[in-house]
């Protein structure tokens, strides 16, 4: 108990105040920040919501030095000593969450996702929403809001689509019978793109072709003006492709399962 200082009404007016002001800088922070974010665009807008963790992690961090320095005799043997028997406390009891903690911290500086960045992780694909200290949320397609500890950057491949960027590249598959002019469908294929209302005219489209057993496919390469616009995108490509393939008189694939009894 010499660590402590002698506790009288004042110290826990004093400390009841100081983290009442950092809940409301941390409030502050989760709102102002993405409302000034959404008024930008582009890569200013994905670094500024990626210092929304980090202002949390200061506000938090500072607010405890200064709880510990008003409740602790500010020596700095008694201070390290109370640190150090907290943490490995802490390490014994919750090494799960120390783990997505240090992990949290991790990705502050490795920066593997941010917000706005869109992710697939262990079979889960979305738009990053919201990094906190422990775990982050990703927002489906589906709009379902899949919860994912940071412990997970440690053993799990982590996928990023755009990494920090409005670059995004989408594909859009056709299968089409081997029987056909691929001079035709590739033009047919480009001209699509090249007319797609969501098409970023920066970034180049690229079609590619491969033979398959049953079907020869073909694959348009290309980028959305926006990150968000992906699936409407290829959806766009899917359906005005396959317009202009119709329109070229070109069959479609419709493969059958072989029957093991042929040939015996």
């Amino acid at each position: 108990m010499e660590f402590f200082q002698q506790m009288n009404q004042e110290t826990v007016i004093r400390v009841v105040l100081l983290a009442s002001l950092a809940l409301v800088l941390i409030g502050l922070s989760q709102k102002v920040i993405p409302w000034i974010a959404d008024r930008l665009s582009g890569r200013h807008r994905l670094y500024l919501l990626a210092t929304v963790p980090l202002t949390r992690l200061v506000i938090i961090l500072a607010s405890l030095w200064m709880i510990i320095s008003i409740v602790v005799d500010p020596k700095a043997q008694n201070i390290f000593a109370l640190l150090g028997t907290l943490a490995l406390a802490l390490g014994f009891a919750f090494k799960d969450y120390v783990g997505s903690l240090i992990a949290g911290i991790v990705t502050l500086y490795e920066l593997p996702y941010r917000l706005g960045d869109w992710i697939s992780v262990d079979g889960a694909y979305g738009e990053v929403k919201s990094i906190g200290m422990r775990s982050y949320e990703i927002l489906t397609p589906d709009d379902t809001v899949v919860v994912i500890p940071h412990l997970k950057l440690w053993g799990e491949m982590i996928f990023n689509a755009n990494d920090g960027s409005r670059h995004l590249q989408c594909v859009a598959r056709f299968y089409l019978h081997p029987e056909h002019d691929p001079g035709l469908v590739i033009q047919a294929l480009e001209d699509t793109a090249m007319t797609s209302a969501y098409l970023q005219l920066l970034k180049p489209v690229v079609i590619l072709a491969s033979e398959g057993a049953w079907a020869t496919e073909y694959r348009i390469k290309a980028y959305p003006v926006d990150p968000r616009d992906q699936f409407r995108f290829t959806t766009d490509l899917t359906l005005r492709g396959k317009q202009a393939l119709m329109a070229l008189g070109v069959r479609f694939p419709a493969p059958g399962v072989p029957d093991s009894r042929e040939g015996a």
